[in-house]
């Protein structure tokens, strides 16, 4: 009886660990489950989970601190549209505008801190994985995932709630 309550004990241990590493997953399952707007965007942040070259390869800059992710916040600003890269050295955003579904950003503004080598690197990387083409799709949890393709990568946010400020 001790030896089959063990199994099942083991059992249940080995099938969490799997159920929390199918979590993590980063596909997109479903694409294009609406419309890029600007409502979509501005509805949550989007949270970096997933940044690879066309080769694979994992754009190792971008993932040097997981507690710190890259994060896009998308909002209106006195009539203009404007996002806002987070957690970089530097404060870096863009005008963005949306026609027919596709997102057009205008150069992105950055301060100039000197900042050591890890962190200028993830500086240029996010500034190049936010030029590209945006999409939705959704995960295997079946949550919104902000999807941008360029040439060179393909970059997957997921959506998380924006905190408020009082």
């Amino acid at each position: 009886m001790k030896s089959t309550m063990k199994i099942m004990m083991a059992s249940t241990l080995v099938m969490s660990a799997l159920a929390t590493g199918c979590q993590t997953t980063t596909s997109v399952t479903k694409p294009a489950v609406q419309p890029v707007t600007v409502e979509t965007l501005e509805a949550n942040n989007w949270r970096l989970i997933d940044a690879k070259l066309n080769n694979g390869d994992l754009i190792e800059a971008l993932f040097f601190d997981p507690s710190r992710p890259l994060t896009l916040d998308f909002m209106t600003v006195e009539g203009r549209n404007m996002v806002s890269l987070m957690n970089t050295c530097n404060n870096m955003s863009a005008g963005y505008s949306v026609t027919n579904g596709e997102i057009e950003l205008s150069a992105i503004r950055s301060t100039r801190m000197a900042c050591p080598e890890h962190l200028a690197k993830f500086d240029s990387a996010a500034a190049t994985t936010v030029q590209g083409k945006y999409s939705f799709g959704k995960n295997s949890d079946n949550n919104p995932v902000l999807v941008i393709k360029n040439d060179n990568q393909t970059a997957h946010f997921k959506a998380v709630p924006k905190t408020k400020t009082p």
